[in-house]
């Protein structure tokens, strides 16, 4: 592929395999059928797949294995979701890391299996290649990487991960110092901060960052830019969630294509949770992140339905929130990418 990339994103990369339709969670000693199935890249190939497909150039650093596991995935990233894998390594005798979900009842069981990584997270990022942005969990190791990114020019957005010691040392947060923006979850901003609210969080980090945005799940983010003197309150789109898997990272990637564009911290924020509640739609962690497309119809059916004498309020806020849309969809709705889906019996082209 070639050029800058405009995201570029180092991590690990496991094969999913996502069981859905469950009517029940299997008993010792008993069998349950699930009615779907669907096989596709995780781990940090979520984050990846959902800002390839919003149009960014997007390069994965990673290892993925040379057996029949790390294949599919190599093949599904570049070849469907058009990924530029120049700064990942190809390893033989090394097992593909898996994890196995079980979706039921609006939530999920898993099961992991995976060996010692054959290079640490600085071998994984192979050079740091030119790119306009890139992202890192500060819960990882071996993220030098970062200081290197931002001497370079680089905007880094970090997120970081559950504190299984529930120690939540604030040491975590010093290579904040290197980094454009953090998406904590409210949660872990609380946790971290010591405080009791996400919005006492939100403001206690604003001092390490210059650009904060606290998650809230359903009920929307808060965020601040203090470069701007930007503060933003944006709710959450009310949705039937099925999946939670990878939302995080739909929103990181709908964040950061708006900061990109040079959006207004609110749009930004708002596309955010509007690519974020899409994802939840749907069943598995890469498999839920929406294209353009899927955008573009959801942006159709709410001015539809605003435009209606009988809309309600909800949809008639809907449609004033999101009238920057009308700004950047990118023209030629039918040629945007929508949702694709991955198997390992057979490589889906991406749906248009």
């Amino acid at each position: 592929m070639g050029g800058q990339l405009d995201l570029f994103v180092p991590g690990v990369v496991y094969l999913d395999v996502i069981f859905t339709g469950l009517r029940e969670l299997p008993e010792p000693g008993t069998e349950v059928w699930a009615s779907g199935m669907g096989s596709c890249p995780g781990g940090v190939a979520n984050l990846a797949v959902a800002a390839s497909r919003l149009g960014l150039h997007t390069g994965l650093g990673t290892a993925l294995s040379s057996d029949a596991y790390g294949e599919f995935c190599h093949q599904v990233l570049s070849r469907q979701e058009g990924i530029d894998l120049s700064a990942s390594r190809r390893v033989d005798d090394w097992h593909s890391p898996v994890t196995v979900s079980l979706a039921y009842d609006r939530d999920r069981s898993m099961i992991t299996h995976g060996h010692p990584l054959p290079t640490d997270a600085d071998g994984l990022v192979n050079g740091l290649p030119a790119a306009r942005s890139a992202a890192v969990s500060l819960a990882g190791s071996g993220i030098g990487w970062v200081h290197q990114a931002r001497a370079a020019g680089t905007m880094v957005f970090a997120d970081v991960g559950w504190d299984e010691t529930d120690q939540w040392s604030c040491d975590v947060l010093t290579a904040l110092a290197d980094c454009h923006a953090f998406l904590p979850n409210a949660v872990e901003a609380m946790r971290y901060t010591r405080t009791d609210s996400p919005r006492q969080a939100l403001d206690k980090l604003s001092g390490l960052v210059p650009v904060v945005v606290v998650t809230c799940g359903p009920d929307g983010a808060l965020a601040v830019d203090s470069g701007t003197g930007e503060v933003a309150t944006v709710p959450g789109v009310p949705v039937d969630a099925l999946d939670p898997t990878g939302a995080g990272d739909v929103f990181t990637a709908g964040f950061i294509t708006g900061t990109l564009g040079g959006w207004p911290l609110a749009d930004r924020v708002a596309f955010a949770n509007l690519v974020a509640s899409l994802s939840v739609q749907h069943f598995g962690g890469s498999l839920s992140a929406p294209g353009w497309g899927d955008i573009a119809d959801w942006w159709q059916a709410v001015r539809c339905a605003a435009a209606h004498r009988h809309a309600d309020a909800t949809e008639s806020v809907l449609a004033q929130r999101y009238g920057f849309l009308d700004d950047v969809i990118p023209p030629g709705r039918r040629t945007a990418v929508h949702r694709a889906t991955a198997t390992i019996a057979r490589l889906s082209d991406v749906q248009a």
